[in-house]
This record gives structure tokens, C-alpha cells and sequence, in this order.
């Protein structure tokens, strides 16, 4: 149960990736911290015993963090949109909505 909590909650990530077309949202340090917890669900659906169902199950996260890779390099970081600080990387000078 606990494995297809994490992986269902992976997925809203990739259709808000695939939606939008950008990255620009799923910060590298978030990333990386999927990717160390996927690293953490292999080795220990490998060094402990446990049926071959939930072994399985570690590995669909894995097909998840691939897509996310895939859509990594797919999508680049839009540096003309506008952030959550209300800036845009291509200009000089931050946007002010006053109005």
C-alpha cells in the first residue's frame, strides 16, 4: 500500500510537465530528491526478501522516474516565463503588478 501511495503521488508531476511543456516548475532539488528515494526503493527491493509483487512495484517507480528524465531533456526551462517571485530571467527588470 505504501509503494502505490509514492508512485501515485509521482504522477501528477508528469501530467502537469506534459501540460504545461516546461520543467521550469519541478525544482533540481526536488528532482534529485526523487531520485535518491527511487535509488533507496531498489537496493532494498533487492537486498530484502519480499514477495515478487511488491519487488515489482519498486520497479514501476522506476519507469516513472525515467519519464521523468525523458521529459527533462524533452522540455526546456522556459526562461521567458514568469515565476512564482513574479521574475523573468530574460529581462532586466522584474514585472510589477500594481493594478
Amino acid at each position: 500500500a505504501v509503494v502505490s501511495t509514492q508512485s501515485t503521488g509521482m504522477m501528477p508531476q508528469l501530467f502537469l510537465n506534459y501540460r504545461l511543456k516546461s520543467v521550469a516548475h519541478l525544482p533540481w532539488r526536488a528532482f534529485m530528491y526523487k531520485a535518491f528515494n527511487t535509488f533507496i526503493d531498489d537496493v532494498f527491493a533487492f537486498i530484502i526478501t519480499m514477495p515478487t509483487a511488491h519487488r515489482l512495484a519498486c520497479f514501476r517507480d522506476d519507469i516513472i522516474f525515467v519519464i521523468y528524465l525523458y521529459q527533462r531533456w524533452l522540455y526546456p526551462v522556459d526562461k521567458a516565463r514568469v515565476n512564482e517571485f513574479k521574475q523573468i530571467f530574460n529581462e532586466t527588470k522584474p514585472i510589477n503588478n500594481t493594478s
